[in-house]
């Protein structure tokens, strides 16, 4: 063997020949079943091509690879895996000169059988697939980097690749359940298919670049749905975490895109499927932070938006078709409602990986598509529409609050944008019970910067409020701004909300902490103020009674002004305000506990009737509190102002609103910012005569103007040139002789009434007037 290294490393142009002649040696050989010399020949190959690493090497290898193919073609087991290590000890050789003519095409197709090996003997079968994965190892590093050689990345190659390394991944033998402990074991033991099929799936998405993760990702997706391995996620979970660890992470939004389209492409799957799609999603998202979700971040959420109105319809008709005959697969609509939910999951998971600013995007975006009254074209009339509809809505904002919650952000006026609020407060006066829940919840979420919001989970008339350990920064001027801008809105909205006969504890609960929250996150002087004349119109709710509602919501509304105005109290620090409010609770001790939050807010409440014959002194009177507060420098004005909710155009949306109150609009609205309403001219009475005659004059006016034109028209039409000229030569004389007196003016203005000044060279000079003072001609004012 050293004489013949020597020999080849002295005449390497020999190479060829000895090579041919070795291989045709071992081809004899294997034929003629001499295993001994067919060792012998592969080991002196194997010898030759590491020593040998010149420029005439491509001959040689020519004769190797016809000779590992033909051991690869052999039925023996151990001539396979012979011919396998001799083709890794060559993929492993960095070659100078790139290869023409070289073809890999059936070491790729013979590597992956050997990877799907079903051999009788355990052992014998798990060494061929190893065997298997190692070859494709070498076959991808030995073509990877070089462009000369048949692209690896062909979707022929890859569809036989990437499922042989699955299929290895997925088959765990049970062998290696009992296998031995790591002490006992060899390095070799050690290794197992799966583990080798891990490490070379990682080894070749780590070398894909951009143009090839398609090709690489989409044998998985379709390798997946042959198998059936969507339902239990389990594994289609474990594939997603290797390619997005393995892949560069620039890459990762292409993996996103492919699975986004997988779940379009599988629309009329089984919900089980589609929910293991978006699950995988969800686990992609959360990984892919690191990197990027791409630049196409809102058509990740409409295709989801889109994934969850498929699936509500689906839930509604029972079919696929979406009533159009029907469907043979059976609906089942509990799993349904598990992909809806795997959605919602899916949604918060991507925004929660997104900057701030993308957030807000998406939110509006959620917001935009949730049907609401105001936008009539999304609206469905009918039973099954109504319901759709209804389904719609909630999907929708349960995702808007998932994304809500992990929402981080100090500006509220950036958080909550005015689009965004008009639509969502708009839904919190739906008759829907669970809708208006869902849009105090994120109202609560966004309002919430503290984490304040758990501390305030259950409703109760606390003595001392340090007990629940409050984070409380001081309101910053943008808060300021937002509560200016916004603050009515949100006040009218809790108003409106408290009248609702359909609420139940949890929205009480709700109301509770949005008003907590409001006081502690976004509350100056003025707000506090705001708030305080809110709670006390709620409790006059409650004590008129003009909406009829029952015992429990009115008896609920007094509970909630109780334990509101405790806790506000506490926070102000004015000894008299927090007498005031306490001599109250303890009258309502005594005299009607269930008034109080610890009768109301429990499993079996206790209420009573006689809530119209309550005395005087378990009520919080709006002039006590304005004088108690007045005197610590509140603005006891607005405080003795009883609260009254503006009117607006939503009014017209609600169901509930008569036309008598939509018509007088234009009355109300005039009242908008402060409860203080100024004195006002009487407005003109509009009658039909006014409104006739208004008509009529118009028409007139419009009639003579047109007639004016036509003569205008018609005489530079049909007049001769001359009269025309001389027209229009009498009008340019005119405007010429104003001209020359508007000159005269300003070159030598008037005296000044004033008297004259002396200059400093002791000449008079008389005072110029200003050009805005002078007096112009009539035709020179345009």
């Amino acid at each position: 063997m050293e004489k013949l290294t020597f020999y080849a490393l002295s005449a390497p142009e020999k190479l060829d020949r000895i090579g041919a002649y070795l291989s045709e040696r071992l081809i004899r050989d294997v034929s003629r079943h001499r295993y001994g010399y067919v060792c012998i020949a592969m080991e002196a190959l194997d010898q030759l091509l590491m020593a040998c690493h010149c420029q005439s090497i491509n001959l040689f290898v020519e004769s190797f690879l016809k000779m590992v193919a033909k051991l690869l073609e052999s039925e023996k087991p151990n001539l396979q895996i012979l011919g396998t290590n001799s083709f890794v000890k060559f993929a492993n050789i960095e070659e100078d000169t790139p290869s023409y003519h070289r073809s890999y095409d059936f070491f790729v197709s013979r590597f992956s059988e050997m990877c799907h090996s079903s051999h009788d003997d355990l052992d014998i079968r798990t060494k061929i697939r190893m065997s298997g994965i190692k070859g494709l190892q070498g076959v991808v590093r030995k073509t990877v980097n070089d462009e000369l050689q048949a692209n690896i990345w062909d979707p022929q190659h890859m569809d036989k690749i990437v499922p042989s390394l699955l299929f290895n991944l997925q088959h765990v033998e049970e062998s290696e359940s009992r296998s031995p402990s790591p002490l006992q074991a060899t390095e070799k033991e050690k290794e197992s298919p799966t583990e080798l099929a891990e490490r070379c799936l990682r080894e070749l998405l780590g070398r894909a670049a951009y143009g090839n993760i398609k090709n690489a990702i989409k044998p998985v997706l379709i390798h997946l749905d042959n198998h059936s391995l969507w339902e239990p996620k389990i594994f289609a979970t474990c594939c997603f975490r290797i390619i997005m660890y393995s892949i560069q992470p620039q890459h990762s939004h292409l993996v996103i895109q492919q699975l986004l389209g997988h779940l379009d492409a599988n629309s009329k799957s089984a919900a089980t499927v589609r929910a293991g799609i978006v699950e995988v999603l969800s686990e992609a998202a959360v990984i892919a932070a690191s990197g990027s979700v791409g630049p196409t971040v809102l058509e990740v959420f409409n295709t989801l938006l889109r994934q969850l109105r498929l699936s509500i319809d689906y839930a509604l008709t029972g079919s696929y078709d979406c009533g159009a005959g029907v469907s043979t697969k059976i609906i089942k609509e509990h799993e349904e409602r598990m992909f809806q939910e795997a959605i919602i999951k899916t949604i918060g998971s991507f925004a929660s990986t997104l900057p701030t600013y993308q957030q807000s995007e998406v939110m509006v975006f959620i917001m935009n598509k949730v049907p609401l009254p105001s936008t009539q074209q999304s609206i469905e009339s009918g039973k099954a529409g109504e319901n759709r509809n209804r389904l719609t809505q909630i999907m929708l904002l349960k995702s808007l609050l998932q994304v809500s919650v992990g929402f981080q952000c100090s500006n509220m006026l950036t958080a909550l944008p005015s689009v965004f609020l008009d639509r969502l407060l708009s839904a919190a006066l739906m008759e829907d019970a669970e809708i208006r829940l869902f849009v105090l919840e994120i109202l609560i979420s966004f309002i919430d910067r503290h984490g304040n919001r758990q501390k305030f989970s259950t409703i109760s008339t606390i003595s001392d409020i340090s007990v629940l350990k409050l984070k409380v920064d001081k309101c910053s001027r943008q808060d300021t701004v937002f509560m200016k801008k916004h603050g009515q809105q949100l006040y009218r909205h809790i108003y409106l909300i408290c009248k609702e006969e359909s609420n139940v504890q949890a929205h009480y609960e709700a109301l509770y902490s949005m008003l907590m929250l409001i006081s502690i996150e976004l509350a100056n002087e003025e707000v506090m103020v705001d708030l305080i004349r809110l709670v006390l119109a709620v409790q006059e709710i409650a004590q008129i009674n003009e909406d009829n509602l029952t015992a429990y919501n009115r008896c609920a509304l007094f509970a909630l002004g109780a334990a509101y105005l405790n806790l506000i109290s506490q926070l102000t620090t004015v000894p008299t305000f927090c007498q005031h409010i306490h001599e109250v609770i303890q009258m309502r001790q005594k005299e009607a506990p269930y008034l109080l939050p610890e009768d109301v807010f429990v499993e079996r409440p206790r209420l009573s009737k006689s809530l119209d014959r309550l005395g005087p002194e378990v009520f919080f009177w709006q002039s006590k509190i304005s004088e108690v507060l007045g005197g610590s420098g509140y603005n006891s004005d607005r405080l003795s102002t009883p609260y009254v909710p503006q009117l607006t155009d939503e009014d017209r949306l609600s169901k509930r609103k008569s036309i008598g109150e939509t018509i007088s609009l234009q009355v109300e609205v005039e009242s908008r910012n402060s409860p203080e309403r100024e004195q006002r001219a009487p407005a003109e009475e509009i009658t039909y005569e006014t409104l006739k005659k208004a008509i009529v004059d118009s028409v007139a006016v419009e009639e003579q103007e047109r007639e004016r034109r036509r003569q205008v028209v018609e005489k530079f039409q049909k007049a001769p040139f001359e009269e025309i000229a001389a027209h229009c030569g009498a009008r340019a004389t005119l405007l010429q002789s104003k001209l020359n007196q508007i000159f005269e003016i300003t070159i030598r203005p008037p005296p000044s009434p004033s008297g004259t000044l002396t200059a400093a060279y002791g000449q008079p000079q008389n005072h110029s007037i200003p050009v805005y003072e002078m007096k112009f001609p009539d035709l020179c004012v345009y």
